[in-house]
This record gives structure tokens, sequence and C-alpha cells, in this order.
């Protein structure tokens, strides 16, 4: 008898090494969850398995905490889950030494203050200080924004100049949410290069504006980045060009906490 070969990817480097299928499936019926889905069908589509496995490996992620569920559907991440998170947010020494810095940032000048990585080729928040004045930014931490439309995701980018024609591309149309063309985002991300600051000028979302500098480790790499935001009334032209030495030096600062004694801002 011929057994049928488990599926595989068309790419061979998305494919789970041999023995861990269910697990890979685990693992996508979470990150399913976690980006909406609620109900049986949606996870089994997401792991790409049938309904009776996929309810069996629900159970068990709600057994083991890591997926809530309300008679048996309304599927939702679990405790297990946010302790794992909170772990993995302070491991990293990033956030743990840019905290304090970030909140006397925001209490100073009373905005809204971002922490952010690249993960999986967008934007991470692992941080976010909320100012004090202005509209409450809908950013939070966890989420994921595309790089090229937000400043602090312009700012990991600006080491990375043969990335910033692909990275729009595959960001746009559907992902911009200004009218900025390919040509004005290029030319701009060679003028935030030279300065070391990148900005936002509502290309992610309309009326919020913000300045944004890396942060870079003991090899000079940009590791992560912070950025201040305000809604327009509150982040002119003349005062973001004044944030510019602020946002840069402040990175300066945490940058020399994690080993780094290149250029200061």
């Amino acid at each position: 008898m011929t057994m049928n070969p488990e599926p595989t990817t068309d790419d061979s480097i998305d494919a789970p090494p041999p023995g861990t299928l269910t697990l890979a499936r685990g693992l996508e019926i979470l990150r399913a969850v976690g980006r909406g889905a609620t109900n049986l069908n949606e996870v089994a589509a997401a792991a790409n398995i049938g309904k009776s496995a996929a309810q069996r490996m629900v159970k068990l992620q709600v057994q083991r905490g890591f997926l809530r569920s309300t008679h048996g559907t309304d599927f939702s991440l679990g405790p297990a889950l946010i302790e794992l998170g909170f772990h993995a947010l302070y491991q990293s020494p990033v956030p743990v030494i840019a905290k304090p810095i970030l909140e006397e940032l925001a209490r100073k000048y009373q905005d809204t203050v971002h922490l952010a990585v690249e993960d999986e080729a967008q934007v991470l928040y692992v941080d976010k200080v909320p100012g004090t004045r202005g509209a409450q930014m809908r950013s939070r931490v966890g989420q994921r924004m595309p790089l090229s439309r937000t400043g602090i995701g312009k700012a990991l980018l600006l080491d990375t100049p043969l990335r910033w024609e692909s990275t729009f591309d595959s960001e746009s149309p559907v992902e911009q949410a200004s009218h900025q063309t390919k040509e004005a985002f290029l030319s701009r991300m060679k003028a935030y290069a030279k300065e070391g600051i990148a900005m936002d000028l509502e290309d992610n979302e309309p009326g919020i504006r913000c300045v944004a500098a890396p942060i870079r480790d003991g090899s000079g790499q940009i590791i992560a980045a912070i950025s201040m935001s305000a809604t327009n009334p509150y982040m002119p032209d003349e005062r973001m060009k004044a944030l510019k030495s602020v946002m840069g030096s402040t990175a300066t600062q945490i940058s020399r906490k994690l080993g780094y004694s290149g250029k200061t801002f």
C-alpha cells in the first residue's frame, strides 16, 4: 500500500523540519487566533488540517493555557502566552534599558513615545509610553506595522538602502495611507539616512506625525528605534525640526548603554 506524502509548500525554505509538522500546525493555530480567528473553521484552514484534528489541538492548547475558549468557540490567546510574552520582552536588554529614558522623554514633552524592533520585515512595537495631550495613538505593544509608512520603520531601515525600493513595493499600494510616490519615499529616505533621523508625515495614520531615531548596539548595527508621535496641532514643521536633536541624542543615550561607541548625534 502506498502512503500519501505529507503536503509540502512550494518553498522548501518554509517547510517545517522533518518530524515537526504537528508542532508547526499547532503554532499556526496560535498565530491564526492571534490574527483574529475565533472559530474552528478558521483555525483549521490556517493550519491546513481537518476540523477534527484542529479541535484536538485547540483542546490541548486550552488545557495548557495557550488558548481560551467559550463554549468550544470564540477562541482567544490564553494567559500562558501573556506570561511568556512578558518573559520574552524583558529577556531583551533593549526594553529594560530604554524604559526609564522613554518615560522621562514622554513626561517632559507630553507626547507618545514608542520603542520598536524589526521582526519578519515589519515594525514590531515592544513598548509604548502614552502622551498626556491630544488624541490617543491606536498603536499598542505587540502590534505590527509596515516599515515604509511609519517613522519608526523608516528609522529601522536607515542603514539598508538596498531594501528601500523593495520594501516600498511590497507594502504598496494597499499599505500606504498617503499618496506618496515611490520616488518621493526614496528621496526622503536618502535625506533621513544622511541626518540619522526619520519622520512620519501622516504616512501611516491621518493627522499623526512623528520623529524617529535608530538605536544601535556595540557593533553599530541598528537593532531598534524610538519615535515621538503627536497629532498635527502639536507637530508643526518647526517642532519636528527641533525634535530631531532630542530624538537623536535620546537614541544615542540608549545606544551607549548597549555598548555603542560610535558617532554621537
